[in-house]
């Protein structure tokens, strides 16, 4: 990508997450979750985060603020294991709460070849990311990514029944 991103003619700029700016990553991952559940899409996110499933990442330094334009855009965690993917071998780069606010729509695509570009650098032969499996349209936008569905499995989200997650994977660098 360079070191000039832009989207819609505006820089884009991703930083690290910090403790005192939680709050910031909680608002979009908010504001994401309760245009799901309005949408009735009631099992792939929350309404509310708890600040314990996020600070744990934020203090490994895995989250990420997107900003463009100077203006706070969206929010995306690149992790570098998952228990879910323990079957499948190789380095993957693992995508989570991955939202963007609903002005920046689109924005997306921008954040994922962002992750498999740093999952490349990171060594990573693959970037992976996971869906509730009957969430068709979030599934045809990842194939749409270029991300091919590996299987589903159980998982589960805090103290939620378990539920069927696609998994997806595209090579880390396109």
């Amino acid at each position: 990508m360079g070191s000039a991103i832009e989207w819609a003619g505006d820089p884009v700029s991703f930083r690290p997450a910090t403790g005192e700016r939680i709050d910031e990553v909680l608002g979009v991952l908010d504001e994401a979750g309760g245009w799901l559940h309005a949408r009735g899409i009631t099992t792939q996110w929350p309404t509310r985060f708890d600040p314990a499933w996020v600070a744990g990442d934020i203090a490994r330094g895995e989250t990420w603020l997107v900003s463009v334009g100077g203006e706070l855009s969206g929010t995306v965690t690149l992790n570098w294991s998952d228990a879910l993917w323990t079957d499948l071998g190789g380095e993957a780069g693992y995508v989570h709460r991955l939202a963007v606010r609903r002005r920046a729509r689109g924005l997306g695509g921008l954040i994922l070849d962002w992750a498999g570009e740093r999952a490349a650098r990171h060594g990573a032969d693959a970037l992976r990311l996971d869906c509730v499996a009957h969430n068709p349209a979030l599934r045809a936008y990842y194939e749409g990514q270029g991300f091919s569905h590996r299987g589903d499995a159980p998982g589960q989200w805090g103290e939620a029944p378990p539920v069927w997650l696609s998994r997806y994977e595209r090579p880390s660098a396109r």
